[in-house]
């Protein structure tokens, strides 16, 4: 039995969706490489006002690939998957994306143009004759073998396409192609979302005090500054502060400003000692 590939979720009706991050690969969670993804998802976003709401790392697992897929699917998130869309025996992204929709796989033909065009323009630059039908040739076609009712996202460096069902979208694990990609995605298909509206944070570093002790005015101050977060980042072993809390409040900037005179003002009764005041936009 088949499935719609392009659910649409029940989970959550936010104006703006929430942002994933999924991303495969035995040489992450081994530390053979280390993962540049994440950090550069979050710049990204970042860079367009967005942000993100959570990433999960899978190995090269079929079964964990396809529940982790399953779950993206069902969300009604925006998703971005990281690697594993490859042809070699490890690569199965794209037969677990297809599995958890209930689709077949299925050559893409705007895929296969791209693949035979980028062959041929190898071809051409070693001086050898194109032959579309060499084992080799057509064993890279599976490369564009994706899940039924796929569109496919452009790939800059070599032309070889990544794809997308729905709201999840799968790109190369290397980051020279996946990083364009996701931001080909993002300025495509995304721009409705992004926030034109500075954003800012400003927090203080306090020292000597315990969260519990804290957590009563961060609750005030979330209850009489709605659209402002407050958070505190405690740290034990900081090279330059020691053991301290960052605690701040971020926001829209005429929002963060109030806040912020709320925050030093109900820390006055504490008498604690306060370091270094910190603004990031």
């Amino acid at each position: 039995m088949t499935t719609n590939p392009n659910p649409t979720s029940t989970q959550h009706t936010d104006a703006s969706p929430h942002f994933g991050l999924i991303i495969i690969g035995d040489e992450i969670l081994s530390g053979k490489r280390a993962d540049k993804h994440l950090p550069k998802v979050i710049e990204l976003l970042k860079a367009r006002g967005l942000q993100l709401t959570y990433a999960e790392y899978v190995g090269d697992q079929p079964d964990r690939i396809t529940a982790a897929l399953r779950r993206a699917f069902a969300s009604g998130d925006v998703v971005f998957s990281t690697g594993g869309i490859g042809a070699t025996p490890d690569d199965h992204t794209r037969q677990c994306a297809a599995k958890a929709l209930g689709v077949e796989l299925q050559l893409h033909p705007q895929a296969r143009a791209l693949i035979e065009q980028r062959m041929q323009d190898v071809a051409l630059e070693q001086g050898k004759t194109y032959d579309g039908n060499a084992p080799d040739n057509l064993h890279r076609l599976n490369m564009g073998v994706f899940p039924q009712g796929a569109t496919i996202i452009p790939n800059p460096y070599n032309k070889i396409p990544g794809f997308s069902c729905d709201r999840v979208h799968f790109v190369p694990g290397f980051p020279v192609m996946a990083w364009p990609m996701i931001e080909w995605v993002l300025d495509t298909t995304y721009a409705a979302y992004f926030t034109t509206e500075a954003w800012q944070e400003r927090s203080v570093i306090v020292f000597g005090a315990m969260e519990a002790t804290l957590t009563p005015l961060m609750e005030k101050l979330e209850r009489d500054f709605v659209g402002v977060k407050v958070f505190s980042l405690p740290s034990v072993d900081h090279p330059q502060f020691g053991r301290h809390i960052e605690l701040g409040v971020k926001g829209a900037p005429g929002l963060v400003a109030p806040a912020y005179a709320a925050l030093m003002a109900g820390l006055a009764p504490f008498n604690l000692k306060l370091g270094p005041e910190l603004v990031q936009k």
